[in-house]
């Protein structure tokens, strides 16, 4: 067999790193223009032509030729638009950038310290007993408890040498994840919505790719309540609308009482407390001014439905008004679920750590 080498090309190497870079880059500004191709290749040629993204390697009408080949634009009635290629890389490359902020000892981690019988191993061992699976058999340990236990030369192995790998039990879980589309999350030159979405996306590509048993909706809510495909989340924006976060519980309690399993939880992003309600003839009350009883009575309410049928809602919160802080630390008491107090810029960190370690249900062999 003859193997041809060729010399390494450096400049090769970068052009392809490049071109990711930028494909990365327009991305992004699809989902911060909500899929709007048109401005998000503006917004990309005014940084390059501030910051000299482009030369005679790789020009914009190059870049634009290279999104056609891939599949990721398309040409229809005579503009651009993202294909379901486009979206699904608006997706990769969220998770892609969630995961590579991950650090070490983020909060929110919650583990529990059982462990027994299941499909993951981990690096511990134990006695065997009867029932356990050969295939998580640790060859090493057994071997070695044999040679201590007779020598060498003596070689005979015995029930009480066997030892095997501990093993996590996973379990199929069932997530509403609860976005805000409210006014606020666009309110006071703070995009608060791109990183929302950023995040959504993620977890919809983990759980897609990683996780396929697992259930996984989403939920947006201002007025009222309404759910939204994964493909047309890049899409997504808000509206002139108020907080109406109890109509968004009733909705997710809903799509996890029909989601046939008993993990069930309620991811809930959010930057305010809950301004509006629906009455019982159908009218939207509606109050943005503090705390108003009515509405957060009704809502805990809610909460409360929620953790009778075993929901746990986590808050993940990107803002910290006093008003947003007392209502959720009363409806985290009221659902006995969790709360996190997030920056933009971590939301993802706290809000895929925490999807999955808590996706793992460990169980006591005792």
């Amino acid at each position: 067999m003859r193997i041809l080498y060729s010399r390494w090309n450096e400049s090769a190497r970068t052009a392809e790193q490049r071109l990711e870079s930028m494909l990365s880059l327009f991305s992004y500004l699809a989902l911060k223009t909500s899929g709007d191709v048109k401005e998000a290749l503006e917004w990309l040629r005014r940084l390059a032509e501030e910051y000299g993204l482009f030369d005679e390697s790789l020009s914009m009408e190059e870049l634009i030729a290279r999104l056609k080949e891939m599949g990721i634009l398309e040409d229809a009635q005579d503009t651009l638009a993202l294909t379901s290629k486009g979206v699904q890389r608006i997706r990769h490359d969220a998770l892609r950038e969630v995961f590579t902020s991950l650090r070490k000892g983020t909060n929110g981690i919650h583990e529990t310290p059982f462990t027994g019988n299941g499909v993951e191993r981990i690096s511990e061992t134990r006695k065997w007993s009867f029932g356990d699976h050969p295939a998580n058999l640790d060859l090493t340990s057994t071997l070695t408890n044999a040679f201590k236990r007779e020598g060498i030369d003596r070689f005979s192995l015995q029930e009480e040498d066997l030892e095997v790998y501990e093993t996590e039990q996973t379990v199929r879980c069932a997530t509403v994840l609860m976005l805000d589309i409210s006014h606020s999350m666009i309110l006071y030159g703070e995009d608060r919505i791109t990183p929302a979405k950023q995040v959504a996306l993620a977890m919809a590509e983990l759980i897609q790719t990683r996780f396929p048993k697992d259930y996984l909706a989403l939920v947006v809510f201002g007025d009222d309540a309404r759910t939204v495909s994964m493909s047309d989340l890049p899409f997504l924006t808000v509206g002139p609308y108020h907080t109406n976060t109890r109509a968004g519980l009733q909705l997710a309690r809903d799509l996890l009482r029909r989601g046939g399993t008993v993990n069930k939880q309620i991811f809930m992003i959010t930057d305010g407390k809950p301004s509006a309600i629906f009455e019982q003839n159908g009218r939207l009350y509606k109050n943005s001014f503090g705390l108003d009883p009515r509405i957060v009575n009704k809502t805990l309410d809610e909460a409360v439905q929620c953790r009778r049928d075993r929901i746990t809602v986590s808050t993940f919160m990107v803002a910290r008004d006093p008003y947003l802080i007392d209502f959720v630390e009363e409806l985290t008491k009221a659902n006995h679920g969790r709360a996190f107090y997030s920056s933009l810029n971590m939301l993802g960190e706290y809000v895929l750590v925490d999807y999955l370690r808590n996706r793992r249900k460990r169980f006591s062999t005792e």
